[in-house]
C-alpha cells in the first residue's frame, strides 16, 4: 500500500537539479573510506578540529570562493577567465602593505590590507564589466585581457620576488582558527550561504538567469541586464580577492607568478 505513493516522491528526488552531484560526492567519499578507515574521523587538539575532510574543506574553501563568483557570471551568459591575475594581485597588494607597515602585526594594518585587496578587485570587476556589458566584448576575451595583463601587474608589484611577512591577525584569514574551525571554511560557508539567499529567496538568481537566456528579451522587459552582468563580474572579483587573501595569508607570502 506504501509503494504507490512512495514512488512518485522518489522519482521527484532522483530528478532534484542536485541529485546527481550529491550522489557523485557521496560516491567518492565513499571510495576515500574503502581506502582509508579514518577518513571520516575528527579529533580535537588545542581547540582546533582536524581531520581529512576539514583539510579537504580548509584547502578547497579559496576554490569554492572563486566557483561561486564564476557561477553568477556562467549565469548570465559570460565567463571569467581573469580570477587567477585577481587572487594574485590581492594577495599581493596585501602582503605589500603589510611588509611597509610599522606594525605589521596590528588589526589596523591588516583591515588597511584586506581594504585595499577588495578596493582594487571591485576597480578591476568594473574594468570587466564595463568591457562586457557597455562595450560589448565578448566575454573570454574582455576577462582574457586581465588574465594576461594582470600577471604582469602582481609581478610588478612584488618586484618579480616573493613577499614575506609575519602578521598573526593576517594569519587568521586562510591559516587560523576560529570556533574550533578553520576560519577559511566558515568564512567560504558564510559567503555561499548569503550567496544562495540571494539568488534563491530574492528575484535576483531569477533575473540573472533570465539575463543569461535572453539579454535582449529581459532589457525588453524592463530588467537592467547591463547592471546586473556588471554586477556579476564584480562579485566575481570580489570572491577572487578574498581566494587571495586566503591563499597569501595560508603561506604568509605573496607569490606574484604563481598565486591563483
Amino acid at each position: 500500500m506504501t509503494t504507490a505513493p512512495t514512488t512518485p516522491r522518489i522519482r521527484a528526488v532522483t530528478r532534484h537539479r542536485l541529485f546527481w552531484p550529491a550522489a557523485v560526492l557521496a560516491v567518492l567519499l565513499l571510495a576515500n573510506l574503502a581506502f582509508t578507515s579514518d577518513f571520516f574521523a575528527l579529533h580535537l587538539k588545542g581547540g582546533h578540529l582536524y581531520g581529512s575532510t576539514i583539510d579537504i574543506l580548509h584547502f578547497g574553501a579559496p576554490l569554492i570562493l572563486v566557483s561561486l563568483g564564476m557561477t553568477l557570471v556562467i549565469a548570465t551568459g559570460g565567463i571569467d577567465l581573469s580570477v587567477g591575475s585577481t587572487v594574485a594581485i590581492a594577495g599581493a597588494l596585501a602582503c605589500l602593505h603589510i611588509s611597509e607597515a610599522t606594525d605589521p602585526a596590528s588589526a589596523g594594518t591588516v583591515l588597511g590590507a584586506v581594504g585595499i585587496a577588495l578596493g582594487t578587485a571591485v576597480l578591476l570587476g568594473i574594468a570587466n564589466g564595463v568591457l562586457v556589458a557597455r562595450v560589448g566584448v565578448q566575454p573570454i576575451i574582455a576577462t582574457l585581457i586581465l588574465m594576461v595583463a594582470g600577471r604582469g601587474v602582481a609581478q610588478l608589484i612584488t618586484d618579480g620576488q616573493i613577499i614575506t611577512i609575519t602578521s598573526e591577525p593576517y594569519k587568521l584569514i586562510g591559516g587560523g582558527y576560529w570556533l574550533a574551525m578553520p576560519f577559511a571554511i566558515l568564512l567560504s560557508g558564510l559567503v555561499a550561504l548569503l550567496t544562495a539567499l540571494l539568488t534563491r529567496s530574492t528575484a535576483l538568481g531569477l533575473l540573472l538567469e533570465s539575463v543569461g537566456g535572453n539579454p535582449v528579451a529581459s532589457r525588453l522587459v524592463g530588467i537592467r541586464a547591463m547592471r546586473l552582468v556588471a554586477l556579476v563580474y564584480v562579485f566575481s572579483a570580489l570572491c577572487a580577492a578574498v581566494a587571495g587573501l586566503m591563499v597569501s595569508s595560508n603561506v604568509s607570502a605573496a607569490d606574484g607568478n604563481n598565486a591563483g
